[in-house]
């Protein structure tokens, strides 16, 4: 009933929304004759703000169309790879007329970064995805709005994420880097190890940034939430089916309103000072930094439906369980041993002052790793970054970019020697490197 209200209320503020639009270009543009009325300003301001607090938001596009590599500028393109019912795989293939650059570009190593399915879209990680076009062949998943998924594509469980990760990494191949943001740390860790259990490939690298692998360490608001309420709890005050005016009708969910409401909960007085401050910013004419409040806004506020029956198993088996952490979580029947990787080097990545997974959280896959040697896991912590910081921004740019370029360059050229099952990693590399030599 929550969500059929949601969308009454919804469609009866967009024809305010659309009138305080014109109203403040009819106050804002030079051609106007309210433009010279006193306070027109002020009123045009007022009436953007009223706009952008009552509109719609859809979902934003990467706009990734060229990017510079080795200084020279090419073109970028974006491609399906793989189009499931609940996530595109998409590529941002590169082009250049410069045969030198084509070269260069073919020897980079592949990357699939792997979005979080907790609320906002991939397009989250654009500047994430921009930094690493300069010296990668990148993917990304790209999940669908559970609203829009038919629900004659039948429920999607956290298992199927995981299945999803696994199929990608096998399209891409064995040469694969992973990068995984925030909640999908959790399922990637299962793919690979689930790879690594059946003898398959495992990727050259793996990359967790900020991620719960062990929520129980430095818990946050969010942590807390998730432990301390009854799984009931959420599944009788979270949980709606999506109205008969999408696609996805009848299909339960965690509504993205939902979401969105305990997102800007967590730091009221940030959002409102926020929205103030855009409000001057415009009285005073200064366009730039309304700009960067729009482009922002326009990301944080467009926000998608989660499948219920994956929601519910992530609170239960990360949240509640701990199953990564204490060897009891099955996946389809398998048991997840992530002990078992032991070719792909780890880099696990934190903030400083992140406020959604604690200190600790990330840096625990290196405790479940056994298998992978010492000499190839990395940890690195980001002083002064939000949990943002780390993937988008200044910091990324300048401190964990270049932490995870170096990582890809130096361990994605070629696996590590794989160990016989039940033979010690350093016997098997050192007898690799006999070999080698010989």
């Amino acid at each position: 009933m929550l969500y059929q209200l949601y969308e009454t209320q919804r469609a009866l503020m967009s024809p305010f929304a659309e009138f305080a639009s014109a109203s403040s270009k009819l106050y804002n543009h030079p051609l106007s004759p309210f433009t010279h009325a006193p306070m027109a300003q002020r009123l045009s301001a007022g009436f953007d703000l009223m706009h952008r607090l009552a509109k719609e938001y859809e979902k934003p596009e990467f706009h990734i169309t060229s990017i510079a590599v080795d200084g020279i500028d090419v073109a970028v393109q974006e491609q399906v790879a793989i189009e499931k019912p609940f996530c595109r795989l998409l590529r941002f293939k590169r082009f250049s007329d410069e045969p030198p650059v084509l070269d260069l570009m073919k020897k980079q190593p592949s990357v699939l970064v792997v979005a979080p399915l907790s609320g906002h879209h991939s397009t989250l990680l654009r500047d994430t995805v921009k930094c690493l076009l300069q010296d990668h062949k990148v993917f990304i998943t790209d999940w669908t709005d559970a609203r829009m998924v038919p629900m004659e594509h039948g429920p999607f469980r956290l298992d199927d994420y995981v299945a999803y990760v696994q199929e990608f990494i096998r399209h891409i191949g064995e040469e694969v880097n992973v990068i995984s943001v925030c909640q999908p740390t959790v399922p990637v860790f299962a793919a690979i190890s689930l790879l690594a259990s059946a003898g398959e490939p495992t990727p050259r690298t793996m990359t967790m940034m900020g991620g719960p692998i062990d929520a129980r360490k430095s818990p946050t608001a969010v942590n807390n939430l998730a432990m301390n309420k009854s799984f009931e709890w959420f599944e009788n005050n979270v949980i709606y089916r999506v109205p008969m005016n999408y696609p996805g009708a009848g299909r339960q969910v965690y509504p993205g309103f939902l979401q969105h409401s305990g997102f800007v909960a967590m730091n009221p007085d940030r959002h409102l000072n926020s929205h103030y401050d855009y409000f001057l910013d415009l009285v005073r004419g200064d366009e730039d930094s309304a700009d960067s409040h729009r482009q922002f806004y326009d990301e944080y506020n467009a926000v998608l439906d989660m499948p219920a029956e994956y929601y519910l198993d992530t609170i239960k088996t990360v949240f509640q369980d701990f199953a990564l952490v204490n060897g009891t979580w099955r996946v389809n029947g398998k048991l997840v041993r992530p002990q078992d990787i032991t070719t792909s080097a780890l880099l696990t990545i934190e903030g400083q002052l992140d406020d959604i997974s604690g200190a600790g959280q990330t840096h625990a896959a290196h405790d479940l790793t056994t298998g992978i040697p010492k000499s190839r896991q990395f940890r690195y912590d980001v002083e002064g970054a939000g949990h943002y910081g780390i993937f988008s921004g200044r910091r990324w740019r300048e401190k964990v970019y270049p932490e995870v370029r170096d990582f890809i360059a130096r361990f994605g050229a070629e696996p590590a020697p794989t160990a016989p099952r039940g033979t010690p990693v350093k016997k098997a590399a050192k007898r690799a490197a006999t070999k080698r030599g010989r």
